[in-house]
């Protein structure tokens, strides 16, 4: 295992962003100015609760991306993944996300207990279509809410609960446009950083070897369940 002591990276002066945000559009009036609105089916599509078919989508997904936010509105976004249906309905409003063994960084978990809300982007491998779903969040251990759920790997510590109060399909252009589901469309893997190189440029850690990293995220992959 790896680990690494905190060695932030400071800049002075102001930022790139800094510059572009300076005319950045600042209200919703000058936002629309630039788009048509919405056309009456996009949004009549939303509703507060799953339907049958939504239902049904859900316990299609394999893979589940989770955003949410801190207490300072600090965003963040992860994937869950697992056998399709290991998100658990409960009812036509409520839905329960195993925990799984990752990196015990609990980012997810401690925005949840800080704000209670979460939104979420269902994906199904080969399906260009997605559902999005956003509503309030907790983080259970109740153990006979645990017992019902599919297990990730060991059975999960907690599961996210989440209070469905939007939910909607999305539409399929970005997956087309990004041909996602298309082996062809992918780039080879000589022509993208691995693994094992971001990880070492992001820890920083001198002394460290590329080999090393790559046999700590063997390893990893390998014990992925302890």
């Amino acid at each position: 295992m790896i680990t690494s002591t905190e060695n932030p990276i400071t800049e002075s002066g102001p930022s790139l962003f800094d510059a572009l945000s300076a005319d950045a559009i600042s209200d919703v009036t000058g936002l629309r100015e630039l788009y048509e609105h919405p056309g009456a089916a996009a949004a009549a599509k939303e509703m507060d609760r799953l339907t049958e078919k939504t239902r049904a989508l859900v316990g299609c997904a394999s893979l589940v991306f989770v955003a949410s936010t801190d207490a300072a509105g600090r965003c963040d976004v992860t994937p869950r993944g697992g056998p399709a249906g290991f998100v658990t309905v409960l009812d036509d409003r409520t839905l329960v996300i195993p925990d799984a063994t990752g990196n015990k960084r609990l980012d997810t978990l401690h925005n949840v207990v800080a704000t209670g809300r979460v939104g979420l982007l269902f994906v199904i491998p080969g399906r260009t279509t997605t559902l999005r779903a956003n509503g309030r969040a907790c983080v259970s251990a109740r153990p006979e809410l645990l017992a019902r759920l599919t297990p990730v790997g060991k059975p999960p510590v907690s599961a996210l609960v989440v209070e469905v109060d939007e939910v909607y399909p999305h539409c399929p252009k970005a997956l087309l446009r990004s041909s996602a589901w298309k082996p062809d469309g992918w780039l080879p893997a000589d022509a993208q950083p691995s693994s094992a190189e971001v990880t070492l440029a992001q820890l920083r850690m001198p002394g460290l070897t590329i080999e090393a990293v790559r046999q700590a995220e063997e390893d990893s992959l390998k014990y992925r369940y302890e």
